[in-house]
């Protein structure tokens, strides 16, 4: 079996809204360090990673001034695959196939550093700098479901050990790049796509952890063949709040996924 193969049957068997889980939970759980990074990055992704740093370099690399000690020390860990970029985080993240963030992990644990190539509606250049309070809070909810545990697990967490969880989203198309909601969907939900994020978060030094992404997709109309995950899915779209449903694109969007799935 290929490992595009591979993830393909893993996703399906173990779709990132379970059994029809709560979309906003916090769902960290400890994985080896052998498996932080679940591939090497392709051919493709590094030169998708190499076209946005040289075409839209500030939508997606963003640094503070007290970030270079945070950026050499994680440098230790990841080893930068290039020198052509100003930033380090930028020259770090062509090593791996996922968007990476440098997090403060005490006090108000700001976001340092990201390269974010393929965000899911959230803009890097209006988050740098900020808390994680701060960042959390287009979602009002958000803060009480995930905020306030997440702050306690990065100010606790055990050091060079990594924790996993998964994210989604659902997108009309297959563009990485998505720094904010999408109001509407298509209305044929068949063409659209499921946007999965593999998402990881490690403590790398006392002071700083790092967030990675890694963004992949499966079309909503290969979900027809998954009768037990489709319901899964449409269970965890009908547990979403009002803050949660605006968010994630609006009313009118998730009532039409809600009818697609339902069909």
């Amino acid at each position: 079996m290929s490992l595009a193969q591979e993830i393909d049957t893993n996703f399906w068997s173990n779709p990132p809204w379970g059994k029809g889980e709560k979309k906003y939970r916090l769902g960290l759980k400890p994985i080896e360090k052998s498996s932080w990074f679940d591939s090497k990055i392709s051919e493709k992704l590094h030169s998708f990673k190499i076209k946005s740093f040289n075409h839209r370099y500030s939508d997606v690399i963003a640094v503070t001034e007290d970030s270079i000690e945070a950026q050499q020390l994680l440098a230790q860990e990841i080893t930068p695959a290039s020198t052509a970029f100003p930033d380090l985080i930028a020259n770090i993240s062509l090593a791996v196939p996922d968007d990476i963030c440098i997090i403060k992990s005490s006090d108000d644990q700001e976001l340092l550093a990201g390269s974010v190539c393929s965000p899911s509606y959230w803009n890097l250049k209006e988050k740098i700098g900020l808390p994680l309070r701060k960042i959390h809070s287009p979602v009002k909810s958000l803060n009480q479901k995930i905020g306030n545990p997440i702050e306690r697990f990065i100010k606790n967490m055990p050091m060079d050990i990594p924790f996993k969880r998964e994210n989604w989203f659902i997108h009309e198309d297959e563009s990485r790049f998505h720094n904010k909601s999408e109001s509407f969907l298509s209305s044929d939900i068949s063409s659209c796509y499921i946007r999965s994020e593999r998402e990881t978060i490690l403590k790398f030094s006392p002071d700083y952890a790092v967030f990675s992404i890694n963004v992949r997709f499966k079309s909503m109309k290969s979900l027809i063949k998954y009768r037990e995950v489709s319901e899964a899915l449409l269970k965890s779209l009908d547990m979403m709040d009002n803050d949660e449903i605006k968010y994630f694109g609006g009313s009118v969007k998730v009532k039409r996924i809600q009818r697609f799935l339902s069909s």
